[in-house]
């Protein structure tokens, strides 16, 4: 049975459709029949990377220097279909894409384009995005890490927090304060004085790796510092173009929920007949195919938008707000109507759930979008 009550399908053109179906299959044959263990094991299925690459699934809206050149749809469809495997796996895609590409890209000089842009599109390379610190949390103003001119270099201090791919990263876009404002920098991994932890103990989001990262003299030359970008603008344009793809994977992990569940309601007899002919099963089911509908519904038009160049960011948090406690929500009623079973790593919902508790809160907290959305109503700032 059909989960896509509006047929929305029916809206994407034949490269989009392509481009989903071609992810959806490497999820189905790659990611799901390892997540579980991954999951329970804290590790991030590194393997992967290289045939996530081959799929051209990094950079995928950047045009040239090694990039497909696609349109946002079809960049929202890939965190989608990621998600319905893990929020892990599309969190590494929107890492490498939206936080460390994207900045390059637009930010960057012509010579640093071309000599990251291709790395990371290819996996040669993998990035990471230094903006949150443990003091920080919603107001990346308040930032400790900071970057002096010594001659013609610069010299960083500080740490970073919740960092994605810390650990694993060739390459960090690191954002700190200097004397001009708060600027970005490409950091080479392997730089005298950086050093990233990674965070154990994660009941979240442990299918992926996330680290701390120290700042100890870290000495940079002068092309270092991204050009195009000074103050809160950069780091922020950044998280904008994640949260738009976070708006359309969550809606994955939603998917994934609803449609075991309805398998298992199928099959679950109680009181001589299956649980799916009982009312109060049929109207929670109702309800989680009315929140998908919607949230689907958003995001496929906030994409035409970014398509347009019409997109804003209060439209983007609008989205993310919705659709990521659309998913939350659903995860939870999921493993609720598993019963027993829900609490089980042998179904999903509980995993998703697990995961969603940082996508709520990562990118911007619920409350922080919600205020957004207030600032643009009333034009007044409550932050």
């Amino acid at each position: 049975m059909s989960i896509d009550l509006f047929d929305i399908n029916s809206l994407l053109s034949n490269e989009e459709k392509a481009v989903q179906d071609s992810v959806s299959r490497f999820v189905k044959e790659n990611v799901n029949p390892v997540i579980q263990e991954c999951f329970e094991n804290h590790e991030f299925p590194s393997e992967l990377i290289k045939p996530l690459a081959e799929l051209g699934l990094f950079g995928t809206s950047i045009d040239g220097y090694g990039c497909p050149g696609m349109n946002s749809i079809i960049y929202g469809l890939i965190c989608k279909e990621l998600e319905k495997g893990d929020s892990g796996m599309r969190s590494f895609v929107s890492v490498q894409s939206s936080l460390v590409m994207y900045p390059i890209y637009v930010f960057g000089s012509e010579e640093q384009k071309e000599e990251w842009l291709p790395k990371l599109a290819s996996a040669e390379a993998i990035g990471c995005f230094g903006l949150t610190e443990s003091q920080g949390g919603s107001d990346p103003s308040n930032m400790k890490t900071h970057a002096k001119k010594d001659g013609n270099d610069w010299v960083i201090n500080g740490s970073k927090m919740w960092i994605t791919n810390g650990s694993i990263a060739d390459v960090a876009v690191i954002w700190a304060h200097t004397d001009e404002g708060i600027r970005g920098f490409i950091v080479d991994t392997k730089t005298d004085g950086f050093v990233a932890n990674k965070i154990e103990n994660k009941f979240s989001l442990r299918a992926s790796v996330t680290s701390e990262l120290f700042f100890d003299n870290v000495r940079l030359p002068a092309d270092s510092v991204l050009p195009g970008v000074t103050g809160l603008k950069g780091p922020l344009s950044c998280l904008t173009q994640a949260r738009y793809g976070i708006s359309w994977g969550v809606i994955g992990a939603a998917e994934s929920c609803l449609e075991e569940l309805l398998e298992y309601t199928q099959t679950r007899i109680l009181f001589d007949r299956s649980l799916d002919e009982n009312q109060a099963i049929q109207i929670r089911l109702a309800d989680m195919q009315r929140r998908i509908v919607t949230s689907s519904l958003l995001s496929y038009r906030l994409g035409q938008l970014k398509d347009l160049d019409q997109m804003n960011p209060t439209q983007v948090s609008l989205a993310k707000w919705n659709n990521v406690r659309m998913a939350l929500d659903v995860a939870r009623d999921c493993r609720d109507m598993l019963g027993g079973s829900g609490i089980s790593a042998e179904y999903v919902p509980i995993r998703h759930m697990l995961n969603l508790e940082s996508v709520v809160t990562y990118e911007g907290t619920e409350t922080i979008h919600q205020l957004a959305v207030g600032r643009s109503l009333t034009g007044k700032s409550a932050f």
